[in-house]
Parts: C-alpha cells; structure tokens; sequence
C-alpha cells in the first residue's frame, strides 16, 4: 500500500520487491529481444533499378506465354474435335457396312429359300401351244359357178390371170358349160386329138399346161379351166381376150 509523509510517496516493502522484479524481468526482455534480433536480422537487399523498358518486356513476355497456352488449347481443342468426327464417321461406316451385310445375307438367303422350294415344286411338264387348226377348205359348189370360182382362186395363186366373166364367156361359146363335151368333127379330131372338156382343150396342150395341184383327167371342170387359161395367158396375154376359137 501505498503511504505519504512528508509530501512524497513511500513504498512498502512488498511494493519494493514487486518493482525489483518487474525492473529485472524487463532488463531480461531486452537482453533477449536485443539477442534475438542480432540473430535474426535479415542479410541487406540491394534494389533492383526499375525502367519502362524492363517493364514492358516483362508484359510482352506475359502476353506471348498466354498467347502461347491459348494456341495449345485451341490446337488441343480441334484435335479432340477431329477425333470425335473421325470416331463418328468410322461408327457410322461400321453400321453401314454392317446392315448391308445383313442385308445380302437376308437376300441370299431369301433367294436360296425360294429356289428350295421351286425345287421341291412338283412342276407339271410343260405343255406345247397346241398348233393352230388349219383353216377349213373353202367350200365350192358342184357347178358351173362353183368350178369358176375354184379355178380363179387357184389361178389367182400361181399368178395367171383372167376374170370370172372372160372364164364364164368362153366356156359358154365352146361348151355350153358342158364338162365332157367333146368335139370330133374340127381339124384336131380329124387328126385324132379332139378337143375336150368345157374350154375344149386338147390332149397334149393339157398336158404341156397342166398346173400342178389339179387333177391330170382332161375332164375335170376346174383342171380343165386352169390349164386353158394357162394356155391363154401364155399365148393371149389372159383368157380374157380370147374371143373365138383359140
């Protein structure tokens, strides 16, 4: 405690001993703190002069290494594009190269399993057209005009010509229509060759114009008719212009 006498301040004796040890613990503080920083005092740094120059180097070279890591990352970027397109495409051309296989082999075998089947077919054997009939024979009538008719379309076939009326004319004049008349009173019977039939036709004439696919009897109406006007056309230029005996 503290206690005054004579206008100043006297201390006690515990105040005295408190005070000796504050003085020698702040002695001892600074003895250290004065060790330590003989100790720690960090080495002297010599300053680096600045310049304009030095700084903007020191930028330039800041921007071309960030330059330099946007290149790579742009680089790295398209690599990895490229890569995925190429991936892409090559799965692509895998999967259709892969359904067209299967689609030959759907077809192979789709094409194998109908020529099995065509096989294990009992198949009827084929039938030939049966040949077309042949046309009916034109009819003619057993007459005068039936026998005309005939021997023109026979004519008509081997080209030798005449008309139904220049036919029909000449066979009124010479026999009536008659198919066995015969003349044995002219010259040619005289000489034993007499005319026959209804265009009056003699034997060996018959037979030197006689058109195949008639009949070889002097006597028959159509033969008859075929070979005469054959004989006319060779001589006459057609039956049709015979008017009197030829």
């Amino acid at each position: 405690m503290r206690s005054t006498h004579s206008g100043y301040t006297r201390l006690t004796k515990a105040h005295k001993f408190s005070a000796a040890a504050l003085t020698a613990a702040g002695a001892a503080a600074v003895a250290f703190g004065a060790a330590s920083h003989a100790v720690a005092a960090p080495a002297p740094v010599k300053p680096v002069a600045w310049s304009a120059e030095a700084f903007g180097q020191a930028q330039d070279a800041e921007r071309k290494d960030a330059a330099d890591k946007a290149a790579e990352q742009a680089r790295a970027e398209a690599a990895a594009a490229k890569h995925a397109a190429q991936a892409k495409a090559d799965a692509k051309a895998k999967a259709d190269a892969k359904a067209k296989a299967d689609a030959k082999a759907k077809a192979d075998k789709d094409r194998a399993e109908k020529q099995a089947a065509n096989r294990s077919t009992t198949r009827a054997p084929l039938q030939k057209p049966a040949a077309p009939a042949a046309p009916a024979p034109k009819a003619y009538a057993n007459d005068l005009e039936g026998w005309i008719s005939e021997a023109l379309d026979i004519m008509k076939a081997k080209g030798i010509p005449a008309s139904y009326d220049g036919v029909k004319r000449n066979i009124m004049r010479e026999s009536t229509g008659n198919p066995h008349a015969i003349n044995d009173w002219d010259v040619n019977a005289v000489n034993g060759v007499p005319s026959k039939g209804l265009l009056q036709i003699i034997d060996p004439t018959f037979k030197a114009y006689h058109v195949e696919g008639t009949s070889w009897d002097i006597y028959d109406p159509v033969a008859n008719i075929v070979a005469s006007c054959n004989y006319a056309a060779d001589k006459y230029g057609s039956m049709d212009n015979v008017n009197s005996a030829y």
